[in-house]
């Protein structure tokens, strides 16, 4: 038996425990924080587990601390915990951060000595079972730990595990990355819009050509290269619209945007630090 304390109640939280009950977690092994009393209502009738808006009594006796706020509310968060009377059994308790670029230095700083963190950057696939989940271990966490919150997020997608210094590029890469898909899809349907097809056809179309062509990617084994290759016939229709792509620079485009995003995500971590 794991328990597990999720301090925040939003969108990524109530995707978590969803998440960990559809994967056969017990209701009575979880416990949420959450201070507005409609959604904490609204989450114990949904899940029914207990919610409470004091996050001492959630971590007590907690094996993992789920952390998923808004940056700016972490420090509240930790102000909280360091309220809480952590006894030994709480000291071999991990704390799982999904709190966009707030390093482990931080929450290591100012939770008892050699407490265990884990950084997570997940993403909003998860809201649907579907997420990319990167993380990265603090200073103390243990192998057994870092399993651990492997299998929660498992719950809720895939996940993989990176160094610290790696996070600003996942950030550039998968967490903004949702972001760049949808855009895609947006001027996709447009333009299909402008080709005369309604707006109800064209996005069905472009949502399962993207749905489609995500599912063979990942399932036939190829690479992006060979299956773009092998859709693209001399002098044919994929590839005149490939030259038009190419001319926009659309590739360069795509660097210069991930490498803004990883400018500005290192720039948010220095300034939480």
């Amino acid at each position: 038996m794991t328990r597990i304390a999720v301090i925040g109640g939003g969108r990524i939280g109530e995707a978590l425990i969803a998440g960990l009950l559809e994967s056969g977690r017990a209701s009575k092994d979880l416990v949420a924080v959450e201070p507005m009393k409609a959604r904490a209502e609204l989450l114990a009738e949904r899940f029914g587990i207990r919610v409470t808006a004091e996050i001492a009594d959630a971590a007590i006796g907690a094996d993992l601390i789920v952390i998923a706020v808004k940056p700016h509310d972490v420090d509240g968060v930790l102000t909280e915990l360091q309220k809480a009377e952590i006894g030994e059994q709480e000291r071999e308790a991990v704390l799982m951060s999904l709190a966009a670029g707030v390093p482990t230095a931080r929450f290591e700083a100012k939770l008892p000595a050699g407490f265990p963190v884990v950084r997570v950057m997940p993403n909003t696939p998860m809201l649907v079972g579907q997420g990319m989940s990167a993380i990265a271990p603090g200073r103390y966490t243990r192998p057994e730990q870092l399993a651990l919150v492997t299998e929660v997020l498992e719950s809720v997608g895939k996940v993989v595990t990176v160094s610290e210094s790696q996070m600003d590029a996942v950030t550039a890469v998968s967490g903004s990355g949702p972001a760049y898909f949808f855009l895609v899809v947006e001027a996709m349907i447009d333009a299909s819009v402008g080709l005369g097809l309604t707006r109800d056809v064209a996005t069905q179309l472009v949502v399962q050509t993207m749905l489609g062509s995500a599912a063979l990617l990942e399932e036939s084994g190829q690479s992006a290269v060979e299956l773009r290759a092998a859709v693209t016939s001399p002098a044919g229709t994929t590839a005149a619209a490939l030259r038009e792509l190419e001319r926009g620079a659309v590739r360069s485009a795509f660097h210069e945007a991930l490498n803004a995003a990883k400018r500005r995500s290192a720039e948010q971590g220095a300034a939480a630090d």
